[in-house]
């Protein structure tokens, strides 16, 4: 057992070295040229002949491989040296890497009738589906995104049978499974077809091999929302944040806000301030901040109110300093790069983030300033002290704004004046805003020196601030100067191109200067912007009508009561083009929708009293004018057409009884005497002579009058006379179209001009805006700042922007 145990020599413990230059003597090759069998076998075919076993070692002069000799094994080696073979021996190159062999054999055609190729490709379509899908739902196509989510789960469909068929079910796809699902939901949602997206989510979310599926109950619950299925939604939000593990951060606050908004919906607003107020402590945000305060409003907490305020100031924005768009040198290569990134998608995205910041800041504050003190005054100073301390200061000139606004809102005008002429000291931004304002109370009382001379400082503050300049425009047009008014509202348009108070007014203005052409295309213009805008309609009928093409008017106003239906001067006014067309029927049916609306209109009244009498239906006539004699008591002429119609209907009777009333309230009416001693001799009643008399005694006192007159006329025989004299003509003739009351014909008569619906001559008449529910009556130019003062104080959005243009 001990034969192959080789032990080592003994050596000289002090020679840590010793051993290394020992070899085996078959090893050594220096006496090689001395030894003949090893030259014999290089010059003969001897040293390839297969040796014997007991010549192998003697012939060869060295140990065959693996063979122990004098105790020592011969190491392992190759069996054929690297880069040579026997062709080498026959004249062929050195060639290792074997390149001499040529190029590589083609590869393999692939067959396109292989179960593998066709999976394939059934794959790579469902996937080019899905994403044609989700382009079509970017472009607002949602119609096509669903058709092409619907394309996809079907061939997905048949992908999986195929795979199963040809694999084992462990190499199904199951992340493109996912997405096709997830995608067919989404669209179903965005399609508003909930109870089929609800069922598709199910199928998702029930599966357990696809991971982290759970957090798509988010969007369940975002359906139930929609549906204000709100216990639903609080249970699926719920279910979805104990599924998102704590490292998801971002994604739980999100879940969590959305808990909190469901439950201000439902009305618990202390579970919705627990919500908020984990998240303020968490991760504070601009939106949780602001439902945080609406919370605290809801349950009249002023305390809390204030100390949510404070907190929502206090978020960071997470957004560069406009110091960083400012090159700080003349170098070209940072300048440009400054001139590149001063408007990019990154720096646009940082002002909206900051305008979201400053509307939900204002719109807080508008909301608490009222009732976190014992005035809103005070309310608004301290939030203006709060808004002071913090990074947004320039909001504070903002609030001391909407708190004259306030005052206006409570008629405290006086109060709304002292607040703005405060203004007036500060910078110019500021300074144009509330000049703006006093501009514009001062125009609506009608005291156009002081509007033009706080215009003019609004002007100067900021030349270029549209709404200045249309106030400015205003004041010139209410003193007559329509050429100057223009020019500021062109002005305007040039600095601001979407300030359409200005490009109407100068319509306006154009249809004053009898510029027809021009005022309608700035109608037609101003139509393309605001395309159901009654005034805008309004105007166009009315240029049209200008234009003596009647057709045309009456296809704007058509248009017109599409958008305002109950507009009883719109349809009075149809009924006024058809009848001038001849087209009575149409204009019956207008006269009597806008009757039917507004039944105190006299021009109406009196225009289907007297469509009834041309007809022959004077009962039908009766009711009009009885009306109209509700309407104006004082005016004999309505009561004597009661009388009339009842006298042509054959009710003498009747037609008695109302005459000697008429004459009772108007004993001194020449017309209702006259019917009286007719109606009485008819039917021979006694009382004709004492009518008679009456009639005789008004009738002489009548002559005598008249005498007088034209006595007086031709002493005078000056100026002062003709005057009198044509005094006295108008006088006569009104007393003539009195006395006409029967002879009224079906054809209208032209309106009075304080009724006129589309434009009147007298700037007292002029209104700011269209407030009339009844339909425009009259034209003014319109104020910038008139929007900003009718709008309701917490879902005012765009408050400040007519008044403070960026």
């Amino acid at each position: 057992m001990m034969q192959n145990v080789h032990l080592a020599p003994e050596t000289d413990e002090d020679d840590l070295y010793s051993g290394y230059n020992d070899y085996n003597p078959a090893y050594d090759t220096e006496d090689l040229e001395n030894d003949t069998v090893f030259q014999q076998a290089i010059r003969t075919s001897h040293g390839r002949r297969p040796p014997s076993k007991t010549s192998l070692a003697s012939s060869m002069g060295r140990p065959v491989t693996g063979a122990i000799q004098d105790g020592v094994t011969r190491p392992m080696t190759a069996v054929r040296a690297a880069g040579f073979t026997k062709a080498a021996l026959r004249g062929s190159a050195f060639d290792p890497l074997g390149q001499s062999r040529g190029p590589a054999p083609p590869l393999e055609v692939k067959n396109k009738d292989s179960p593998e190729e066709k999976i394939r490709q059934l794959e790579k379509k469902v996937n080019e589906l899905v994403e044609e899908s989700c382009i079509a739902n970017s472009c607002g196509d949602l119609k096509l995104a669903l058709e092409k989510a619907k394309d996809a789960g079907r061939k997905e469909r048949v992908l999986v049978r195929q795979r199963e068929q040809v694999t084992t079910p462990e190499n199904i796809n199951l992340d493109l499974t996912y997405s096709v699902l997830f995608n067919l939901a989404s669209q179903y949602s965005a399609n508003e077809m909930y109870a089929e997206a609800l069922n598709t989510y199910q199928v998702i979310v029930k599966n357990k091999m696809f991971i982290n599926a759970g957090r798509l109950k988010v969007n369940m619950g975002n359906i139930y929302l929609k549906q204000r299925n709100y216990s639903k939604a609080i249970k699926f939000y719920r279910m979805a944040l104990d599924q998102i593990p704590s490292v998801h951060k971002e994604m739980r606050i999100k879940i969590m806000q959305n808990i909190g908004v469901t439950f201000i919906k439902t009305g618990q607003y202390s579970d919705a301030i627990n919500s908020f107020e984990h998240i303020m402590s968490t991760a504070p945000n601009l939106k949780a901040g602001f439902n945080l305060i609406l919370s605290y409003f809801a349950v009249g907490d002023r305390e809390k109110m204030k100390k949510a305020f404070q907190k929502l100031i206090t978020v960071p924005l997470e957004i560069d300093e406009d110091d960083k768009y400012i090159s700080p040198s003349d170098d070209p290569h940072t300048n440009l790069v400054i001139e590149a990134i001063k408007n990019d998608h990154l720096r646009q995205m940082e002002r909206e983030r900051k305008a979201m910041a400053e509307k939900y800041i204002m719109t807080a504050a508008k909301l608490i300033a009222p009732v976190i003190e014992t005035s809103f005054a005070v309310g608004y100073d301290w939030c203006v002290e709060v808004v002071k301390a913090s990074q947004y200061v320039e909001l504070a000139n903002d609030l001391e704004i909407n708190k004259a606004i306030t005052y206006l809102r409570q008629k405290d005008f006086n109060q709304a004046v002292e607040t703005l002429k405060m203004f007036e000291k500060k910078d110019s931004r500021v300074k144009s805003a509330a000049a703006t304002n006093l501009s514009f109370l001062y125009y609506l009382e009608n005291e156009f020196a002081q509007a033009s001379s706080y215009a003019d400082l609004a002007v100067n503050s900021d030349r270029y601030n549209p709404s200045a300049l249309t106030n400015k425009g205003n004041t010139v047009f209410a003193n007559g100067d329509y050429e100057k008014a223009a020019e500021f509202y062109k002005e305007a348009l040039r600095n601001d191109s979407s300030c359409t108070e200005a490009l109407y007014n100068i319509g306006l203005t154009y249809k004053k200067l009898n510029r027809l052409d021009e005022a309608l295309d700035c109608f037609l213009k101003l139509h393309a912007i605001l395309r159901n805008s009654a005034q805008v309609l309004c105007q166009i009928a009315s240029v049209y009508e200008l234009m003596e093409d009647p057709n045309q008017a009456i296809e704007w106003l058509m248009q017109l009561i599409s958008v305002v239906p109950t507009d009883s001067r719109a349809l009075s006014k149809l009924g006024e083009l058809y009848d001038s067309e001849g087209d009575k029927s149409q204009a019956f049916q207008y006269y009597y929708e806008s009757y039917r609306y507004f039944p105190s209109n006299i021009g109406v009244i009196e225009w289907l009293g007297a469509y009834y009498i041309d007809t022959q239906f004077c009962e039908k006539a009766i009711q009009y004018f009885e009306r109209a004699a509700l309407i104006q008591p004082t005016q004999v002429k309505w009561q004597l057409m009661v009388a009339s119609c009842f006298r042509r209907s054959g009710n003498y009777q009747k037609a008695l009884d109302t005459y000697k009333d008429i004459h009772r309230k108007f004993p001194e009416n020449v017309e209702c005497l006259r019917f009286l001693v007719r109606l009485c001799t008819d039917i021979g009643l006694k009382e004709v002579q004492e009518y008679a008399t009456k009639l005789k005694r008004l009738e002489k006192m009548k002559e005598i009058k008249e005498q007088r007159i034209k006595s007086g006329r031709d002493s005078s025989g000056g100026p002062r006379g003709r005057r009198e004299g044509s005094a006295g003509s108008d006088s006569g003739q009104n007393c003539s179209a009195s006395s006409k009351g029967e002879q009224l014909s079906a054809k209208l008569r032209a309106l009075p001009g304080t009724n006129e619906p589309y434009e009147s001559s007298s700037h007292k008449e002029i209104d700011a805006s269209y407030v009339d529910p009844l339909g425009p009556q009259v034209e003014r130019p319109k104020t910038a700042a008139k929007k900003r003062i009718e709008e309701d104080d917490f879902a005012d959005e765009e408050l400040g922007d007519d008044l403070l243009p960026e």
